[in-house]
Parts: structure tokens; C-alpha cells; sequence
């Protein structure tokens, strides 16, 4: 249930309304636009406390809800909610690029791949050093050391830095050396991970279960977001279907939709969406066309010998500097904004 007020009814009926319904033992999130302000009711309410804040003075309207995700709902948070991690701020008019390599392999490959990303005008570098495999005998990442290195390179080059966590156990760790916390496909319904990460206090990307439907998502969001982290991103990664051509099928349709029906920040993954190196870039066009706040793509200096063998899929650094140039003169169509680094990386000690 939402309560509708104008912005014109004040800061005290707002808190009218507010205390209304706590009074109830319920609880109230407050939303303000820039043309009214939602309070939404969290929890079971009474169908007499619907009349009683009808009648309230500044309340325009009271809604049901009958979404089983609340905090995640354009409902609930009708502005989009934009982050703002050391001056990169993700969902509003700035176009995000994250990229990296898959895994940290050794301090010389992240600190160089730091140098390409900063060259390119990327914003954020991803790596993950807890790698989640399907085979057990693949390599599983460097551990606490591959957080150090990235943290370095993230410092030296001024980028903000993503890694994937994969427990609750590792959280606190993961959330003192980098920016933002991923959460993986195989990781989405980890509901221990979630509610963890609702509390770790540093932003959250939480990509799509390779099975997952869009209610599902959002509702995985949903753990995160009531544990009190507002700063959630969900990341499109590509599905599970009949297709093998391509490592998943990137599910361009969810982008619009989850602009949609909620008010978090979408970004794309077309390196795991397709597994295909000779798509990425296209694929990456077609998900900024298509209304994504940013993207996050694999990149690495030596592909070809890649320890965790994504190097199908990752992009060679001059194959990078040439899409985020390409996105330069795209984002401004779907009105975004974009800028390539001006300094080649040459110039990058």
C-alpha cells in the first residue's frame, strides 16, 4: 500500500502520515518527487488504515500494492534512484562502463589492465578474486591478495572497483578493499548472501539468475534492500535457453522492462550475455539503445591465455578503447552522456 501526498502538503503532513502508520506497528519509506511524495506502507496492513489515511489532510491518494517486492518498485520510488560512489554516479544521465578481466591473476596483469581502463574513459575496474566455477578443478581466484592488488590498481588509476563476493563469510572482507559488491548468477537466491549485503554498507550489483524471471530478481533485490542498503544495481547477464550458439541469450527485452517496473539502475553484461568476443560490442550498443544505465565488460591484455579460459569472450584492449569510443557518439542519442579518457596510455605510468 502507498499513501500519495502532494508536494505541496509539507514536511509535517508528510510526518502526519508517517507516524499514522507506525502508530500501527507498520513501517514507512518515504519517496519525494519532484511533483509528489510516496509513503509506502511495509507490512500487513488493516483495510482501516487505507480510510483513515484517505482521509488525512495533504493525502491525495491511497494505493494497494499488490507487487511481493515493495523497495524495489517504481510504485513505492517513482524517481530513478542514481548512485554515487566517489563521484561516478550510476543511473542518472552518465553512461557507466566497468571493465577488467574475469579474475585477478597476479599484481603485473591488474595494475596493467587498470592503465587500459583508465585510458579508455572507463569509470570502474571489475576482476573478481573469489571465483565461483563450475568445475571444481578450474581456478577458483587468488583469494584476499587479488583484493589488495585491485584495491592498488583502483587507487593508483582513480577507478572505483567491483568484485564478486560468493558468501556471507567473505562480505566484510570483500566490502574493505573494494567499492562495489557483486553478486553472481549462481548467487542470486543465496538469501543469507543477500541479507548480508544489506547491511555491509557499500553498493550492491546484483546480476540475474541464469533462470531466474523478473519477479524473482526483484525479489532477490528486495533482501538487500530491506536489510537497509538503498544502493542495489540489477545487472542483466544473459539466461539459460535452448540456444547454444552463444554461451547464454542476452535478454535485451529486460532492460526496458525492469526501467520499468523499478526504480534501481539497470547495467548490462554482454561478455557473459553472449560468450562471444565478435558480439560484445554490438551486443553492448543494442543494451545502452535499449535503455541500460551502464555495462560491465570483460577485458584482458592476453585473452588467449586467460586462467579462468573466459577469454572467448573477453576484449583486447584496443578492441575496448574502440567501443567506449563508439559509445561516445551513441550515448548522447538515448540521453546518456559519455567521454573517452583524453590521455593515451602511454602517458599512464
Amino acid at each position: 500500500m502507498i499513501a500519495i501526498l502532494s508536494n505541496a502538503a509539507g514536511e509535517d503532513r508528510i510526518q502526519d502520515v508517517v507516524r499514522a502508520i507506525e502508530k500501527r506497528g507498520l513501517q514507512a519509506h518515504v519517496s519525494k518527487g519532484t511533483d509528489r511524495t510516496v509513503v509506502g506502507i511495509i507490512g500487513k496492513a488493516e483495510p482501516t488504515l487505507a480510510e483513515q489515511l484517505r482521509q488525512m489532510s495533504g493525502v491525495e491518494s491511497v494505493i494497494k500494492i499488490s507487487k511481493s517486492y515493495k523497495l524495489a518498485s517504481r510504485d513505492f520510488h517513482p524517481e530513478d534512484t542514481v548512485i554515487d560512489i566517489k563521484g561516478v554516479k550510476i543511473g542518472g544521465e552518465e553512461l557507466v562502463v566497468m571493465g577488467g578481466p574475469c579474475a585477478v591473476e597476479n599484481r603485473e596483469q591488474i595494475m596493467e589492465i587498470a592503465k587500459h581502463v583508465k585510458a579508455s574513459g572507463a569509470q570502474v575496474l571489475r576482476g573478481g578474486a573469489f571465483k565461483p566455477r563450475t568445475g571444481p578443478y578450474s581456478f577458483q581466484g587468488v583469494g584476499v591478495e587479488g583484493l589488495e592488488w585491485m584495491a592498488e590498481a583502483g587507487e593508483k588509476y582513480g577507478l572505483v572497483t567491483i568484485t564478486e563476493v560468493m558468501t556471507p563469510e567473505y562480505v566484510d572482507v570483500c566490502a574493505e578493499y573494494a567499492d562495489i559488491m557483486q553478486v553472481g548468477t549462481r548467487n542470486m537466491q543465496n538469501f543469507d548472501l543477500l541479507r548480508k549485503l544489506g547491511t555491509c554498507g557499500k553498493p550492491v550489483l546484483l546480476k540475474r539468475g541464469f533462470s531466474a524471471t523478473y519477479d524473482e530478481w526483484l525479489n532477490a533485490a528486495e533482501y538487500i534492500l530491506a536489510g537497509g542498503n538503498p544502493n542495489v544495481m540489477l545487472c542483466e547477464r544473459g539466461i539459460r535457453t535452448f540456444e547454444t550458439y552463444t554461451r547464454n541469450t542476452l535478454d535485451l527485452s529486460a532492460i526496458p522492462v525492469m526501467k520499468q517496473l523499478s526504480h534501481l539502475p539497470v547495467i548490462s553484461d554482454p561478455s557473459h550475455g553472449t560468450g562471444r568476443r565478435e558480439l560484445v560490442a554490438t551486443m553492448s550498443k543494442a543494451s545502452v539503445a535499449a535503455g541500460a544505465d551502464g555495462l560491465i565488460v570483460e577485458m584482458h591484455t592476453d585473452p588467449d591465455n586467460s586462467m579462468t579460459g573466459d577469454g572467448v569472450q573477453s576484449l583486447f584492449p584496443d578492441q575496448f578503447d574502440t567501443l567506449l569510443r563508439e559509445l561516445q557518439q551513441l550515448a548522447p542519442l538515448v540521453g546518456k552522456s559519455f567521454e573517452t579518457a583524453k590521455q593515451p596510455v602511454s602517458s599512464l605510468k
